[in-house]
């Protein structure tokens, strides 16, 4: 029998190509290390290379009718074509993510705690289906895109550390993608929802918030959330040798067992993990024991709060601690998986410096565009016989998406610097302030209109909601929420426009 270190080594030198992915996934991995994976989530790909079970859940907007998607093949990547049709022409969320570790730790809409959620009796909202396209050695995939009020959980795991027992935790995020919000986290939570006291969570933490402990630089940084702090070290305050992280695709690791804990992270498209904290527990009191309560979260802190923003595409959890070295064989099969970043738009292709007037294409409704009126933003029946200034209100210049490259942002060509951006979910043509609230606020993303029609433009930072006219006025919607601007009766009409030459 090969010791630890040298069977892991050895897994890792027989990752071979198979099909879009490699030979050993993570779980196995970790199983030849000692350290069996309890919990395992992705909506890109199988983390076992003998796993063909269902990854995830969607539920469409057109009829609630649900599917589950699955990899391509064993240990492949997930199936989004099958998405994409089931999807077509509709809105999808993403309703449940599956624990393919065969415990059943499922991840799935979070209930109401500390913190109450924005959807239906104040659980939280779930993510889109499409908001975070890549792929995998050329494979197209979809990860979990959250947005703030965005969140899953599992209250009831099988298997998950408790108390001061040993753990480790892998997740691979979107480093592009943060805010400095409490909090988003992935790993081991309260089993209430709700704050029960320090060191009673073990989670991967990722952002700039800096309420409790920062790391070098402005951030974002991975720490650890224990709880009632944000750990980058043995202190509740600074680590300097925790390092501003922003790769696009960052492996982020957190350990922990009796005494001791560490944060690694690395670029997961090259190269090895680096190792920013590896020492004893935090000094400050509650956190050494830990008291540990085993539920699991995703994109929000334990008690429920759901500020922060994020972007998650695979991750597990493990009983016992796993050794540096199956963990950089992790990082090896990470790498070999080969993310890169999808396409964020589709349809009428949108040139950088034109200036385009949007139609609206629901019945009765069609001779009116999109225009601004001072602040607001509104629809107007607008013709070629309309006044100059109406029709410079109704013209807007195409510029690179302030908030996301891969995006666009929409200028006023009679109110040069400012742009039409979301607040509370309205429209408002505001100028820019500079700020990276604001520019995403200002980014859409347009693909293929859903009733068919020209393009149906999506919040990049809310990839739910759509560009919608209700009672004449501009929102972000999204199909059946629980706004009156979010109704589903003529939904993919009142967000489908017809993108034309504009009128100044």
């Amino acid at each position: 029998m090969l010791p630890r270190f040298d069977h892991a080594w050895v897994i890792a030198l027989s990752l071979v190509a198979k099909g879009s992915l490699v030979f050993a996934g993570p779980c196995d991995i970790y199983s030849s290390g000692g350290t069996p994976c309890v919990a395992a989530h992705s909506t890109t790909r199988a983390l076992y290379s003998s796993f063909t079970g269902a990854l995830y859940q969607v539920k469409r907007g057109s009829d609630g009718a649900t599917t589950t998607i699955a990899p391509l093949s064993a240990g492949g990547v997930a199936n989004a074509a099958a998405q994409d049709t089931f999807c077509a022409n509709t809105t999808c969320l993403i309703t449940i993510i599956y624990d393919q570790s065969g415990r059943g730790n499922h991840l799935t809409q979070a209930p109401p705690g500390g913190f109450t959620g924005p959807d239906t009796s104040g659980y939280d909202n779930l993510a889109s289906a499409i908001g975070a396209p890549v792929t995998l050695n050329g494979q197209k995939a979809y990860g979990v895109f959250i947005s703030p009020g965005t969140g899953y959980r599992n209250n009831a795991a099988s298997g998950t550390a408790t108390g001061d027992a040993a753990e480790g935790m892998y997740a691979v995020l979107d480093g592009t993608h943060y805010n400095d919000a409490c909090c988003f986290d992935y790993g081991n939570a309260e089993t209430s929802n709700t704050d029960t006291g320090n060191g009673h969570m073990e989670a991967i933490y990722f952002g700039t918030n800096t309420a409790w402990g920062t790391g070098a630089g402005s951030g974002p940084w991975v720490m650890a959330d224990l709880e009632n702090g944000l750990f980058s070290g043995l202190s509740s305050g600074n680590n300097a040798a925790d390092p501003s992280v922003s790769y696009r695709f960052l492996s982020t690791i957190v350990k922990g067992e009796s005494n001791q804990w560490a944060i690694r992270g690395g670029n997961a498209a090259s190269g090895s993990l680096s190792t920013y904290y590896s020492g004893a527990r935090p000094s400050a009191s509650g956190y050494n024991p830990m008291s540990k309560e085993g539920a699991i979260i995703l994109g929000i802190g334990g008690d429920n709060s759901h500020g922060a923003q994020g972007t998650f595409y695979e991750g597990v959890m493990t009983s016992g601690y796993p050794s540096d070295a199956t963990e950089n064989s992790v990082q090896a099969n990470i790498v070999a998986a080969k993310y890169v970043a999808g396409s964020l738009t589709s349809g009428t292709a949108l040139t950088v410096g034109s200036s385009i007037s949007l139609r609206a294409t629901t019945s009765g409704y069609t001779t009116r565009y999109i225009a601004h009126n001072s602040s607001s933003v509104i629809t107007e029946v607008v013709s070629s016989s309309s006044s100059t200034i109406l029709k410079e209100q109704a013209s807007w210049t195409v510029r690179t998406g302030l908030g996301n490259s891969a995006c666009f942002s929409f200028e006023s060509v009679d109110t040069p610097g400012s742009y039409i951006r979301h607040y509370n979910f309205g429209l408002l043509l505001n100028a820019s302030d500079g700020t990276k609230q604001f520019k995403e606020d200002a980014t859409f993303c347009p693909q293929s209109g859903l009733n068919g029609q020209g393009n149906s433009i999506r919040s990049w930072s809310y990839p739910t909601r759509y560009f919608r006219h209700y009672n004449n006025v501009l929102y972000i919607a999204s199909n059946g929420g629980v706004d009156t601007f979010d109704a589903t009766a003529s939904f993919n009409d009142d967000v489908s426009w017809v993108i034309t030459t504009g009128f100044a």
